[in-house]
């Protein structure tokens, strides 16, 4: 009786010991899918930002979105989420791929000339095993205007007189006059401010000036450091063209 008692006892015992080691790992794979599938949202910013609540774009324009995640979990640590964006008979760049919260993917949106007269909707989606969440943007085509096929020399004019400044006054920017420029008209049919827009390696720079006389012809640039930044943190003023001032800091406002 004694010896089949202790067998009885050591039975239960390992019966117990297997009921908590398959809980444990229960628990322990159940923590790490919900990591794996942790929820997040999806943010997306155009850039610069419109006027009014319609959004119109010119072919061939580079329109430009920020794509940005934000984690619902706060206790889990940020893991990639992969970046995708669709819209019919528009060339479409994503770049970088894949983000982890606190940084910027960059969706690029080109319209084609028969777009015109057109409303375009890209979808955009951010993916993480299996667990997808998607925004849509749309916006409309117009016609390009004289004016605005004459925006990119003067704008570049512009741009120049502040790189050749800031090289000078702020080496920390890394802009020079060697920084090589793409650019693209932004916010078109905005009348008397003029809207362009350049992209460097690290950097985006919204230049817009206004078409007056002295001393109301100034220019202003603000600066976006791309990929870790959704809005410019550093604004500079020209007063005015005419009189060739000098450029200044001034305040980023808030509708930049």
């Amino acid at each position: 009786m004694g010896n089949n008692s202790a067998i009885t006892k050591i039975q239960a015992a390992i019966i117990v010991v297997i009921i908590i080691a398959t809980i444990a790992f229960a628990a322990y794979f159940q923590s790490l899918t919900n990591t794996e599938t942790a929820p997040f949202s999806l943010n997306v910013i155009n850039r610069p930002v419109s006027f009014g609540d319609a959004l119109y774009t010119i072919p061939n324009q580079k329109c430009l979105f920020l794509v940005t995640i934000e984690e619902n979990q706060t206790s889990q640590e940020s893991k990639a989420v992969t970046i995708s964006a669709t819209s019919p008979d528009c060339q479409i760049t994503v770049f970088p791929q894949t983000i982890t919260s606190g940084k910027v993917a960059e969706v690029t949106v080109v319209p084609a000339e028969a777009d015109v007269g057109k409303n375009i909707t890209v979808t955009i989606q951010g993916e993480r095993n299996g667990l997808k969440q998607t925004k849509t943007v749309t916006f409309e085509v117009i016609e390009e205007e004289d004016r605005e096929e004459t925006l990119g020399p003067e704008a570049v004019s512009i741009r120049n007189n502040f790189t050749q400044w800031l090289s000078t006054n702020h080496p920390e920017l890394g802009i020079t006059n060697e920084t090589a420029w793409t650019g693209t008209v932004v916010n078109p049919r905005v009348l008397v401010v003029m809207h362009y827009m350049f992209l460097s390696e690290n950097w985006e720079m919204y230049v817009t000036w206004h078409v007056m006389i002295p001393p109301y012809d100034w220019a202003r640039i603000y600066l976006r450091h791309r990929y870790n930044q959704t809005a410019p943190t550093c604004a500079f003023e020209i007063s005015s063209l005419q009189e060739q001032t000098q450029p200044q800091t001034i305040e980023v406002p808030d509708w930049v």
